[in-house]
């Protein structure tokens, strides 16, 4: 921060009720994240030095500038000090209505696609909105680079491992690392200042190559994921709103969950989505995200809704985005979208109606060229006003003014003295560690089979193609990481190891069996590293099946026969698998899913193996069997079941069928009990006396303001750690609704991560709001309090609650 700069401490975020676990080489005052905490780790000298020897950087040397770009540079051209868009003690809107009329129709055209102009008489630079940030700064898109100066930044899990430590906080405070990182490369010229990230898309089907960039299947977990990781990007620490740390973006809107599957990709896949679906589970997050998270962006998605190009449909975008939920910032087009819906699925004669059709929509900006190519003609042909294409680039310009980039010189403003010092830093990636031991799932454990005692381990075998991957672990959309700690390296770290590949790649046309038998026969104890890459699963790679692919099932089973010691297996993937062989096989006596974890993934695979850290992750996702691949398309939209055809629907909240796991299993090295000590058994819902359900039977009653004002209550519960070791614990609040609307067989109400240390307990409130938490969305998209009996649940405890009129 500029000396000069006052710091005013910010209100805590509702994204940090959530307490952290820590390692025991930390102690709770230490704990990260939290802003109500210290934010110092130092784990003990020799970890720290040995886990230091991995450092890996494989960065691409390219020219870049050392300085940021910005506008009004009164220092370099005296003559914009004098500009009322560059007087940044107005008012933002006075400002970009004064910079649009200074503009020329041509000039206002540059700043409708991400490589922007520049305007030199008016001093403006060019600008590249295309940076991404989905567990880390990264290089995939135009605007971000890394060189010597800096060539790398903390890699943190993939999405959907972090989205399984149900920690809100984490969530937060993973963003508020990345818009660190982000905003010191930007002070060097290696970043913008707009990233196109989180993925909030629904995890709706096992197969969707994407699922492991997002937050899961659950729309709740979505929500607070999308808002809380938006929040710890974009919130700045001098607490003013009107401006932006960095700009967020919430992305795939909306009901976008098909890539490429047999045949149907997502340029010409018409989603057709039924308003109750619509509104229940795909639109929550992205609403939430808006509103809670005050995302500065939402990106449209290449499919169609219902026979609409989502980024031509006025209802969705001006409708819902800007009209319903009021969107501070600018609407982008995923990649050439525009070009797809003209070329891919013919939605307009031409490429004028194309651009029209997008700008009228409330499109504001195009990542792609087609926009800069075709709206001159499109406004010269009447198609659209050039009063719309003043809104458009009215919101981009906004957007901009709110992350300072027209307010001169950076680094004479908050974090202008950010740079390569505070980009993978010790902290930050301890953070990354941190998370992926959070987020990692244990599945499966035999009594007694782990944690591994290191001491008693003297030979362990590890085997497996992802045993000793780098790259595979932090996923796609990634960046060049400061450091790998393989899950091999992370193992060694502890006990001695013998290690084998046992296929050459994930795809396993061929397994070492014999040598790998040979290995774990002798060996005290086996890890086995499975699972998938991005070869497998990927943006424009959805998979057909969901078992281990190739002969990785027979290199397994064969490994457990074969051995005398524990057997681990441990599942690298971003989607679930069919593993109900090595769920019902008895010599496996441990299963962890560990996702995509980050650089530092191999260390928090050990530290949860040897108990140097109880595991605390839960899925957040449904597992499936094969069968479920067999029958069900992935083209099927329906989330609920269908009995007339046997379609048995989708997620936890709907299935009706066999699970290998279902969404928030996983275990603990503790046990954990719940004892309800407050909540109503009778909730009444205030109506006028003049209501029709007063005269005729009603199964449930309009969630509108006048029924759901104060209708509020308490839920109490004693959660007790009876196990003999410390850990953190998700309480899970589920609400089982009356049987009306095709409501949910269930669904999450609320959860909240705590940390009890041996034989403690602790209290944890949830307020439950009956017409947000408890109400059904009906055949038409309209939220309905259900009249009747509900029940709620928390682990094996039940509570009955009537709610009537």
């Amino acid at each position: 921060m500029n000396s000069s700069t006052t710091k005013i401490p910010c209100k805590l975020s509702s994204c940090n009720y959530n307490v952290c676990q820590p390692s025991p080489r930390q102690s709770l005052s230490n704990i990260y994240p939290s802003r109500g905490c210290k934010k110092t780790i130092v784990p003990e000298a020799p970890v720290f030095l040995l886990f230091g020897l991995f450092v890996v950087f494989l960065s691409t040397h390219v020219a870049a500038q050392s300085s940021p770009v910005y506008a009004c540079d009164a220092a370099s051209n005296p003559s914009v000090a004098a500009l009322g868009f560059c007087n940044a003690s107005l008012g933002i809107n006075d400002r970009v209505v004064d910079l649009v009329k200074r503009l020329t129709l041509q000039e206002k055209i540059l700043f409708l696609v991400n490589s922007a102009g520049n305007v030199s008489r008016l001093g403006i630079p060019k600008y590249e909105w295309w940076s991404e940030a989905l567990h880390g700064v990264s290089d995939v898109g135009p605007g971000t680079h890394f060189t010597n100066v800096i060539p790398g930044a903390t890699s943190f899990p993939q999405v959907i491992l972090t989205a399984a430590s149900f920690n809100t906080s984490l969530f937060e405070a993973i963003g508020k690392v990345v818009s660190t990182e982000a905003r010191a490369m930007y002070n060097v010229g290696l970043a913008g200042l707009t990233f196109w990230s989180p993925n909030i898309n629904i995890f709706r089907d096992p197969r969707w190559g994407r699922g492991q960039e997002t937050p899961g299947e659950d729309p709740l977990l979505s929500s607070k994921y999308g808002s809380c990781y938006v929040k710890g990007l974009q919130q700045r620490d001098d607490c003013d709103p009107d401006k932006l740390k960095v700009a967020a973006c919430c992305k795939h809107y909306t009901a976008y969950d098909l890539d490429n599957w047999k045949g149907t990709d997502r340029y010409h896949f018409n989603a057709v989505v039924t308003k109750q679906d619509m509104d229940d589970t795909f639109q929550p997050p992205f609403k939430s995200c808006v509103i809670d998270g005050n995302v500065a962006s939402v990106m449209c998605s290449y499919n169609q809704v219902n026979g609409k190009p989502t980024c031509a449909d006025p209802d969705l975008l001006s409708g819902v985005i800007r009209g319903e939920w009021n969107l501070n910032g600018y609407i982008v087009t995923d990649c050439d979208s525009i070009d797809v819906f003209y070329k891919s699925q013919n939605y307009t004669k031409t490429p004028e109606e194309a651009a029209a059709a997008a700008i009228l929509a409330g499109v504001d900006l195009n990542c792609g060229s087609f926009l800069g190519q075709h709206t001159e003609a499109a406004v010269k042909g009447g198609l659209v006003s050039e009063d719309a294409i003043d809104i458009a680039v009215s919101n981009n310009f906004a957007t901009l003014m709110r992350l300072g980039f027209f307010d001169g010189d950076p680094s004479k403003k908050l974090y202008g003295d950010l740079g390569p010092k505070d980009v993978c830093t010790a902290e930050n990636q301890e953070l990354a560690r941190e998370a992926a031991r959070q987020g990692i799932v244990l599945l499966k454990n035999t009594a007694g089979s782990l944690p591994l005692s290191p001491t008693a381990i003297k030979n362990l075998a590890v085997i497996g193609p992802n045993a000793n991957v780098t790259k595979t672990m932090i996923g796609n959309y990634e960046g060049i990481p400061c450091t790998y700690t393989t899950p091999l390296q992370g193992l060694a770290a502890s006990v001695a190891t013998t290690y084998l590949p046992g296929c050459s790649n994930v795809a396993c046309g061929a397994a070492q069996v014999d040598e790998a038998k040979n290995l774990a026969s002798t060996a005290d104890a086996t890890v086995l590293v499975m699972g998938a890459d991005q070869s497998i699963e990927a943006e424009s790679r959805d998979r057909v099946d969901i078992l281990l692919p190739g002969q990785q099932e027979l290199l397994v089973t064969a490994v457990a026969d074969a051995s005398c010691g524990p057997v681990i297996l441990v599942i690298m993937s971003g989607g679930g698998m069919d593993v109900s062989f090595a769920k019902t096989n008895d010599k496996i006596t441990s299963i962890l899913w560990v996702g995509y974890p980050g650089e530092a993934g191999g260390a928090a695979i050990a530290d949860i193996i040897f108990g140097y850290y109880n595991p605390s992750g839960r899925l957040p996702m449904t597992w499936y069997p094969q069968s479920y691949s067999d029958r069900v398309p992935m083209t099927n939209m329906n989330m609920r079941p269908d009995p007339s055809n046997g379609y048995p629907g989708r997620t936890y909240r709907f299935y009706t069928g066999e699970t290998v796991y279902t969404f928030g299993d996983g275990l603990s090295y503790s046990e954990f009990t719940h004892e309800l000590t407050q909540a109503p058994r009778l909730v009444s819902v205030p109506l006028e006396e003049s209501h029709a359900c007063y005269s005729s039977e009603c199964q449930s009653v309009v969630a509108d303001e006048q029924t759901c004002r104060n209708l509020t209550f308490d839920m109490r519960l004693r959660v007790k750690n009876t196990g003999r070791t410390g850990g953190s614990h998700t309480v899970f609040l589920f609400s089982t609704p009356p049987a009306v609307h095709n409501a949910p067989q269930k669904h999450l109400v609320g959860f909240e991560k705590v940390f009890l240390n041996a034989q403690t307990g602790r209290n944890v409130r949830f307020k439950v709001d009956v017409c947000k938490d408890l109400s059904v969305v009906d055949e038409l998209g309209g939220k309905k309090v259900a009249l009747g009996e509900h029940v709620l649940h928390v682990g094996s405890l039940k509570h009955l609650l009537s709610v009537r009129i």
